[in-house]
């Protein structure tokens, strides 16, 4: 059955569904158009398209929900047989809280951080009296195990600034599964992720909705993802149906030169064979620019040896050449933000040094001049959180201009317009505030921003991870051209393997705040090193059915006991399918370079590539071949 059939045994049914903003009244704009769909009883359906698309704003219609400034001006939705436009205030209530349940896509926001996880999850099912607190709690613990959640028994104690992204990610996704809703709405739920937390939060979804036997609706631009959730997919462009079917049609036979350019974009940033850019040779390397030595970056009081509580970076080396893009990858928590941050002057080190054309930088921004500020300049993760929703974005643009070249009035907004053509936004987008733009268009306002100070060094931290394959490899292709064109330099935070395979020279693989591998994109594409860099090259999604499933889960090894106070020891120790017992557990990691002027940080015999089993993965010392 087509995705816009509609048949017996849909459980949701979308006709001539049309949203209009009034925002700009009297003048109405549309939102969605004449959109129609439906979904059977147990399938999942996605609604792929780049941002601004109308995606969300068709998925919380579902919920009887119009954004402030919507309205849901025709159409039917139905939902298991109710008319969703026709339900009163208290109604929609019980729609929302029993029949469809939502997870959204930042799920650190949408927890309340005063309030302990179990409190939170039970919440809506205890008030409006379908459980006891006690059941609840027990149904919760149920959830919790079955999205594959570390001590499910007790996680619900934490408070949510304890736990780490994809676990809160699977904690709304427990939350929403509480009532046994018949139709989840999941939004860009693994959207902020690294890979491998990515990995285990689709496996987990994808077991839990099955096992509650739900219906759902995911919202993605990831269409790697929806390859491995999907059974059916509607293709959306200005809140228009470009084309609808099975996501094997629609993912491998796409009809619609919209849906082709989305795939080509997708696959354009997934390959591996791309030429990889080119450094100069070894021999006739430009000055470095910037230059960092033994940098360790930390939070907490210090101990008696000068090491902080908390080290989120230990003995940094860098070298950064004039026009050149470094690469940053790593999983959630690797340090590498902290990394940008440092380098910015936003947190100040605890040792070390950061060199800037050989002069050394102060480890505090308040403590640099405001040339030293212009020159390095950081594109933050969150847009949400970095642009002032009190401000238009002509202001917002200009008070850089205004700060560092003394621009005002019509050379201001001249300036201002440029700079949103740059990123591929409106002019007229300077009149709006953040909070009237989608999450694209705000990250883009976000990268001109930065740009608006002709900085030499650009520190981008997670630029493209909220942006569409689309948005996304059109801002990728403006770094190489503004690199090209302007000389610029940057260091490339990301957990998007791919994206920095595309676009940088060289490439560091953090791990627990330490450096465990660099070397080129293809080095590390084709023959990874470390068993952690092997570990995250295994988990790039891949846009064929099945994929989940047969990418490698190995166990890690049993837990080995180590003393508290031996920081030194290799951080990866207790996840490394390759360690070597009584020797990676009392001795630290040695740093050596290889012949092709790579760094490895690891106790493998001449740190040759590690053994590998039948299915590639690597195994330990003496441990047969699978």
């Amino acid at each position: 059955m087509s995705a816009v059939d509609a048949g017996p045994r849909s459980l949701v049914r979308v006709a001539g569904l049309r949203i209009i903003s009034t925002a700009n009244a009297p003048q109405e704009s549309v939102l969605v158009r004449d959109v129609s769909f439906s979904i059977g009883r147990g399938q999942v359906l996605a609604l792929i398209g780049e941002s601004g698309s109308g995606k969300t704003t068709i998925a919380l219609a579902l919920m009887g929900y119009a954004r402030s400034g919507c309205r849901i001006a025709r159409g039917t939705i139905e939902v298991d047989g109710t008319d969703v436009c026709s339900l009163g205030r208290r109604e929609l209530r019980e729609h929302r809280g029993r029949r469809v349940s939502y997870i959204a896509q930042s799920a650190a926001s949408a927890f309340n951080p005063a309030k302990r996880i179990m409190d939170q999850v039970v919440e809506s099912t205890v008030i409006f009296g379908r459980l006891s607190r006690a059941a609840a709690e027990q149904k919760a613990v149920g959830l919790f195990r079955s999205l594959a959640l570390p001590d499910p028994d007790h996680i619900g104690r934490r408070y949510p600034h304890q736990l780490s992204g994809g676990q809160l990610q699977r904690l709304m996704a427990a939350m929403a599964l509480m009532s046994d809703p018949t139709l989840v709405i999941l939004d860009e739920p693994t959207t902020a992720l690294d890979v491998t937390t990515q990995v285990e939060v689709l496996r987990a979804f994808k077991h839990a909705i099955r096992e509650c036997g739900a219906t759902a609706l995911y919202v993605s631009h990831d269409l790697a993802v929806i390859a491995q959730v999907a059974d059916s997919v509607v293709v959306l462009h200005h809140g228009e149906v470009k084309e609808s079917g099975t996501s094997e049609q629609v993912l491998h036979a796409p009809v619609d030169p919209y849906t082709r350019t989305l795939l080509s974009a997708a696959v354009g940033l997934g390959n591996a064979g791309a030429p990889e850019p080119q450094s100069p040779p070894t021999e006739h390397r430009r000055p470095a620019i910037l230059t960092v030595a033994d940098l360790t970056v930390g939070y907490g009081k210090l101990d008696a040896l000068g090491r902080p509580k908390t080290a989120a970076l230990s003995g940094l080396t860098l070298s950064l050449e004039r026009g050149t893009m470094l690469g940053v990858i790593g999983e959630s928590g690797s340090g590498k933000s902290s990394l940008v941050r440092a380098l910015a002057g936003i947190v100040p080190p605890i040792s070390g040094s950061v060199l800037l054309d050989g002069e050394t930088l102060a480890g505090r921004m308040d403590r640099r001049s405001p040339e030293q500020l212009r020159r390095i300049q950081i594109v933050f993760q969150h847009a949400d959180t970095a642009l002032n929703p009190a401000h238009t974005v002509g202001y917002i643009l200009g008070r850089p201009l205004t700060l560092y070249f003394g621009l005002r009035g019509a050379a201001r907004r001249q300036r201002v317009a440029q700079l949103l053509e740059l990123v591929h936004l409106e002019s007229a987008i300077a009149a709006r505030r953040p909070g009237e733009l989608s999450g694209g268009q705000k990250q883009r306002v976000n990268l001109a921003r930065a740009l608006a100070a002709e900085p030499d060094i650009m520190l981008c931290d997670e630029v493209t991870s909220a942006l569409d394959a689309v948005v996304g490899a059109s801002i990728l292709e403006l770094l190489i051209e503004l690199r090209r064109r302007l000389g610029l330099t940057a260091v490339l935070i990301s957990h998007d393997v791919s994206a920095v395979r595309e676009t940088c020279d060289e490439v560091i693989v953090l791990y627990g705040g330490r450096v465990v591998e660099t070397g080129t994109p293809r080095q590390l594409s084709e023959r990874p090193l470390h068993p952690y860099t092997r570990l995250l090259m295994s988990c790039v999604p891949e846009m064929r059915r099945g994929w989940l499933e047969e990418v490698a889960a190995d166990a890690a090894p049993p837990r080995i006991e180590t003393p508290a106070q031996r920081q030194d020891l290799c951080g990866f120790l207790q996840r490394c399918p390759a360690r070597i017992d009584g020797v990676c557990d009392q001795l630290p990691p040695p740093s050596t370079i290889r012949g092709e002027g790579r760094m490895i940080l690891c106790h493998r015999p001449g740190n040759a590539p590690c053994p590998r089993d039948s299915s590639g993965w690597p195994r330990r010392a003496g441990e047969p071949s699978r």
